[in-house]
């Protein structure tokens, strides 16, 4: 007995019964939510579908009339030979479903259908390819990108193109050999074998495919039976979308302290919308005259491209890099100028939303640490908000002159994680408990250390980690009253 594509039940036990998605259920799908822009079949070509009620039927009709010993009988359960179903006329049957009974694309409304032209398998061919190749194009220009809201929105675009033409790529290469094979099945015997049976029995164990109406059958038995449980997952989803809006859970003060858990914060660009390049021209600057800041904008300047390599080379050479450039500074002089010129704008650049998150981890007993690349110094505005904290420190000559070294490596990637263990480790700290903010996807281990991470304004490599693992994003940005500038101090004189 040889069944054509089985699908949904046209009557029992019910009609649209079947367990589990078959072949077509999945473009039935794809094409209700948008993303099947067009298929490699001829519009003519049939598409032999049978309803599964029609095969359990014949297999009990079969079995109850073996042949004889020796003389096998092949029975086919198909429609294509005398109530052919063609591509066309599926396709028009699955748009009129959905255009009475459209998917929702979340705010945006109704999902917009595609239209189906049926150019042939070498145009649909051609299409993808083309957009494969401007996909991975379009996919290295924003990896590469500046951090940005837009950057971040065009990367979830991009995600979700991504993810169309994989799934555009794995079906179409699963279906072109049926939408190729220009075969027809005879269900002759198996129609003989149908009328032999008494109409009792015929009536109970129906499986005479011609009587099926494909425009009634696709749109009010098939299509509404294989939506209705996405159409109920996607509610589920847009409820707990709802509830999860505000992003980060807020956590209730205690009147009894929790130091078994604990809070690590990056600093630059996840409390702060800095660099290390800007803060060390926020110390040097201060000292210099108009000519001389100018130079040393300059100076600076050109040196960009090359710090820019050599982060994207390693994060911890780019730092030594930059920290050479404090060579010859007094440290003492260093901690002067944050406490003396950098503590007011410093603080004018935090988020209001990290100052707001760090005193709600406070509130309810949480242990905060501060935990960055940043010399010490320039966490000095900082350190009331933290218990402990953990940066750069600068080696220092006999006189307190720095070398333009550093006293220790800096911590970077894998060290952050190490050092939050042994932290954790000493503090009785628990790390699956506690939580780690960062906004860059060199501070994935830092955040994959905890069992609370949140990527803030991250940058898109982060941000397309943060939603495949479901972490929390949030947008934290400074204050709208900030001052942006290279020369803080001068502010104040």
């Amino acid at each position: 007995m040889r069944p054509s594509i089985i699908e949904s039940a046209l009557e029992r036990p019910h009609p649209g019964w079947i367990e589990g998605f078959k072949m077509a259920e999945p473009l039935i799908l794809a094409y209700g939510r948008g993303e099947l822009p067009e298929f490699p079949a001829a519009a003519d070509t049939t598409v032999d579908i049978v309803p599964v009620d029609h095969v359990v039927s014949a297999i009990v009709a079969v079995l109850a009339h073996p042949p004889e010993a020796g003389e096998p009988a092949y029975f086919h359960v198909s429609s294509g030979d005398r109530n052919a179903l063609t591509f066309r006329q599926l396709y028009d049957s699955v748009r009129a479903y959905f255009d009475a009974h459209p998917f929702q694309a979340g705010d945006r409304g109704a999902a917009r259908l595609p239209e189906w032209r049926f150019p042939g398998s070498q145009s649909v061919e051609r299409l993808l390819v083309t957009s494969e190749r401007a996909h991975k194009v379009a996919d290295y220009v924003i990896g590469h990108a500046p951090r940005s809201d837009r950057a971040r929105d065009l990367a979830r675009k991009l995600d979700q193109q991504g993810r169309r033409l994989e799934f555009l790529r794995r079906y179409l290469d699963l279906y072109r050999e049926y939408t190729q094979a220009e075969l027809h099945f005879s269900d002759a015997r198996t129609l003989a074998l149908f009328t032999s049976m008494s109409p009792a029995d015929r009536e109970r164990f129906a499986f005479d495919t011609s009587v099926v109406d494909w425009p009634v059958y696709l749109e009010q038995i098939h299509c509404p039976a294989v939506t209705a449980p996405i159409r109920r997952l996607d509610e589920i989803r847009s409820r707990r979308k709802r509830a999860n809006a505000t992003g980060l859970r807020t956590l209730a003060a205690q009147d009894d302290p929790q130091p078994s858990i604990a809070a690590f914060f990056d600093m630059d660009g996840t409390l702060l919308s800095s660099n290390v390049i800007e803060t060390y021209l926020w110390m040097r600057l201060q000292e210099l005259g108009g000519a001389d800041r100018f130079a040393e904008l300059s100076r600076m300047a050109a040196k960009v491209p090359q710090l820019v390599r050599a982060e994207r080379r390693e994060r911890s050479a780019f730092l030594r890099a930059v920290y050479r450039e404090y060579a010859g500074a007094r440290l003492a002089d260093l901690d002067d100028v944050a406490d003396e010129f950098l503590t007011d704008h410093v603080l004018s650049r935090l988020a209001p939303a990290a100052t707001r998150r760090i005193r709600e981890h406070r509130r309810a007993g949480h242990r905060t640490v501060l935990i960055t690349g940043a010399i010490r110094p320039l966490t000095r505005p900082l350190s009331p908000l933290f218990d402990h904290v953990e940066a750069a420190e600068l080696a220092v000559d006999a006189d307190g002159i720095c070398t333009g070294h550093l006293a220790s490596s800096p911590l970077v990637g894998e060290s952050r994680a190490a050092w939050m263990r042994s932290y954790a480790r000493e503090h009785g700290i628990d790390m699956a408990a506690s939580y780690a903010y960062a906004d860059s996807h060199s501070d994935l281990p830092l955040l994959q250390a905890v069992g609370n991470p949140v990527a803030v304004r991250p940058d898109v490599p982060l941000f397309r980690h943060a939603r495949r693992s479901h972490w929390t994003i949030v947008d934290w940005a400074s204050s709208g009253s900030s001052t942006r500038t290279v020369n803080p101090a001068g502010l104040g004189r």
